[in-house]
């Protein structure tokens, strides 16, 4: 800034108060910028030698609605000349294991091309993707980053003393600064105890569903809604692919609903949102829940409606694993049904969408009206980004080893030191303004 204050000289005829102003005001509006969102598949289909890679991307979409809570990240890419020799392994892989596959080559981190040759010699330990789903076991979900120090060369392998997998970095292919860099590398890492072959070992589970419900006793009620309204077998369709976890109402749930809150009377496609509402796409069973490192979770109804909406927050209060939809607030009751790829947890409310139902608090428990004996955490009217546990505040969605406190408050951390760049810009034209 001082070499261009030199290069062209302001005069006072020039420099006034308009022009001052000017200034202050393109500095804040700079550092105000947004970030633009970027569909990571659709850049990089526009390079053909990773062709083969983008395919396997395209093919777990779900994987696009978990990225959008990362601020910043780094994805491995193969190319198409590097991963024919894994074609054989990955065509035979179900889609659950195949997006657990890929998450292991999504770091939450971003690393530009220099600093990749800056790592130390002892190696970096770098979170994936994987790790956030809470079924990496230890932290195989994360990478270990090492460089040679006599020819630079990057690896990154499965973390020690296993190491069982590992690639080289080969180029950088595409790059937005602090935000997302796209390295290409010439193998799959697969984690450390990683079943390749669990897809033709496992069984199709083949649940029904709306069997199930019935036999649990207490879930009459969704048990009439899913099978009237044919969800059930999107549900059901769903057990032979990731998996999936659902959050069922008790018949209490339903009954407690205000008189304002009529769920019948919702036109079919609303009501078949909401009842998506309630699945996540993928099996968790309840000790996964209870350790997830990203609490804000897409459920069925944002891969219907589009990202950012129709979220779920998944937490831990009063010592009871509790879901909240920004509205309504519930609690775990029971495990209905826990075997892979399938698990269903009895709540102790209706999960009320925000997008349908307001903004506002919902209460939607009677007095003295307790659910299976659990306390009935209170309603409040966070959102889901903002509720308890999304900055850490409850012990049991601590971040994993390695996993970096930028991944979770990084666009605080940018907006930090854009507003001090703006306030040095701002001071220097005030002396600047002042001096002549």
């Amino acid at each position: 800034m001082v070499a261009c204050i030199k290069s062209f000289p302001i005069s006072n005829s020039h420099f006034t108060p308009i022009l001052f102003t000017y200034l202050l005001l393109l500095s804040f509006s700079a550092s105000t910028t947004p970030i633009l969102a970027i569909n990571i598949t659709t850049l990089l289909s526009s390079y053909p030698n990773f062709s083969s890679f983008t395919a396997l991307l395209s093919s777990t979409p779900s994987l696009a609605n978990e990225l959008t809570g990362c601020s910043s990240l780094t994805l491995l890419a193969v190319p198409n000349s590097y991963l024919s020799a894994s074609v054989d392994f990955t065509r035979h892989l179900s889609p659950f294991s195949l997006a657990d596959l890929l998450r292991y080559h999504f770091l939450l981190q971003y690393f530009s091309w220099s600093e990749l040759h800056q790592i130390p010699t002892s190696g970096v330990l770098v979170t994936t993707l994987f790790q956030t789903t809470g079924r990496a076991a230890s932290n195989s979900g994360t990478v270990n980053i090492t460089r040679n120090p006599i020819t630079n060369t990057v690896t990154i392998n499965s973390p020690p003393p296993y190491s069982t997998s590992n690639a080289t970095v080969l180029s950088l292919v595409k790059t937005f600064p602090y935000n997302i860099s796209i390295i290409s590398v010439n193998s799959l890492l697969v984690p450390d105890g990683f079943n390749l072959m669990a897809s033709e070992t496992r069984p199709p589970l083949g649940l029904n569903i709306t069997k199930a419900l019935i036999d649990g006793h207490n879930f009459f009620v969704a048990a009439s809604m899913l099978s009237a309204s044919g969800v059930v077998q999107e549900f059901e369709a769903d057990e032979r692919g990731a998996g999936i976890t659902l959050f069922v109402p008790t018949d209490t749930a339903f009954a407690d609903l205000p008189a304002t809150v009529s769920i019948q009377s919702l036109p079919a496609e609303k009501k078949a949102v909401v009842l998506k509402f309630h699945v996540l796409h993928s099996y968790y069973p309840l000790g996964s829940l209870e350790s997830i490192v990203n609490p804000v979770q897409p459920t069925l109804a944002t891969e219907a409606t589009g990202a950012g909406s129709y979220t779920l927050n998944i937490s831990r209060v009063n010592g009871s694993l509790a879901i909240n939809t920004g509205i309504v607030q519930a609690s775990v009751t029971q495990t209905v049904f826990d075997e892979n790829p399938v698990a269903i947890f009895g709540m102790s409310k209706v999960l009320l969408p925000r997008e349908i139902f307001g903004r506002n608090p919902i209460s939607t428990s009677k007095p003295g009206n307790a659910v299976m004996g659990t306390a009935q955490p209170p309603d409040i009217s966070l959102s889901p980004e903002s509720s308890t546990g999304y900055d850490g505040q409850p012990s049991h969605l601590s971040s994993p080893p390695g996993f970096r406190e930028d991944i979770k408050s990084g666009s605080r951390v940018e907006a930090a030191i854009n507003g001090l760049q703006s306030l040095i810009l701002a001071l220097c034209c005030t002396v600047l303004y002042v001096a002549v």
